[in-house]
């Protein structure tokens, strides 16, 4: 559906994008995940039709449109600001793109019934301006106005980052049932790696805009290509090597060799019977489950344990600790 084939975009001696090579697949929910400056905005606004690339070519359902002009495209864009008009009315900012391709008026009415009802937004609101509505009407609002030109793509860049916590929850289950309701192939940028773990069919992790990985949300946590993506796809310690040689007495060789070893919190075990000692310094209650910022070794170690069994520690308190070998990530030759 959507190919980028070594997209490269460059701003003066600054690279935005070093030869992006990248599929998308029709109908799925893809995400461009990593930090800012990353590169994966202007992934996004290059595939718009937004940037010109440097070098390198966008193909959409195998035709060349990287010279093609963005109103072409068949792509629909909502962006962070949501861009919406303050002096129009909902309804005639859902129309807005309508109206510039002559779409006759009772035909708009109908389009814009038919997409602000799959929105969530009711007939009353409709008529209000787009400055009455809270953070989240106006969202759904843009996301409408994207939708009733009715686009192949869907582009999303970071359309949740203005809301509050809760909201963004919330909105993240509506995208993902109106993105399976319309079946339209969606490509969405965000930094928030929950967002991107609990959206998307696939993800790509971009790294000072080269691409680090590509694979299913499991597969990006769970058997992280780097130790870049290991840190920042939810969260991990990097083992010393005092850490290793004192966890390597429980786990025979499985920390011995050369290169980074990291560990998820979830996989370090407290309170085992002949683990290393360690020290609690932090405890962060996160509701089911506890973070606890262990010192091992005189250096940090996170480790994730339920609430119910956290609750009688204490800051000070010595612990034992242990890990599965098998469950830890290794990457490249040691720095």
């Amino acid at each position: 559906m959507i190919r980028f084939d070594a997209l490269r975009v460059a701003y003066d001696d600054s690279v935005a994008l070093h030869g992006l090579d990248l599929e998308v697949a029709e109908g799925e929910f893809f995400t461009l995940l990593g930090p800012s400056g990353c590169g994966k905005t202007t992934a996004l606004r290059a595939l718009a039709g937004f940037v010109q690339p440097t070098s390198g070519r966008v193909h959409v359902d195998g035709r060349d449109v990287t010279d093609v002009p963005s109103e072409r495209r068949g792509v629909g864009m909502v962006f962070q600001s949501y861009a919406l008009f303050p002096s129009m009315t909902v309804a005639e900012n859902i129309a807005f793109g309508l109206s510039v391709q002559r779409v006759a008026r009772a035909e708009q009415r109908e389009r814009v019934d038919r997409v602000a009802e799959q929105v969530g937004l009711r007939p009353e609101q409709l008529r209000r301006g787009v400055a009455e509505l809270s953070g989240g009407q106006q969202q759904r609002v843009a996301i409408a106005r994207a939708l009733v030109l009715r686009p192949r793509i869907l582009l999303l860049d970071e359309p949740l980052s203005n809301l509050d916590a809760k909201l963004r929850v919330q909105l993240r289950g509506e995208l993902q049932r109106l993105q399976r309701e319309v079946g339209i192939t969606t490509v969405y940028v965000t930094h928030d790696q929950e967002e991107a773990l609990a959206l998307s069919d696939r993800i790509a992790v971009l790294s000072e805009g080269r691409l680090a990985q590509v694979g299913t949300p499991r597969e990006v946590y769970e058997q992280p290509a780097t130790a870049q993506v290991c840190d920042f796809v939810g969260e991990a310690t990097r083992l010393t090597d005092a850490q290793r040689r004192l966890l390597a007495g429980l786990d025979g060789d499985g920390l011995a060799g050369d290169g980074e070893v990291w560990v998820r919190p979830e996989h370090v075990r407290l309170a085992v019977d002949g683990g290393a000692p360690a020290v609690v310094r932090t405890l962060a209650y996160r509701g089911p489950s506890t973070m606890v910022g262990l010192e091992l070794a005189g250096d940090p170690l996170l480790a994730a344990v339920p609430s119910a069994a956290a609750v009688d520690l204490a800051l000070g308190d010595p612990v034992t600790v242990g890990l599965d070998a098998h469950r830890v990530h290794r990457f490249g030759a040691a720095r």
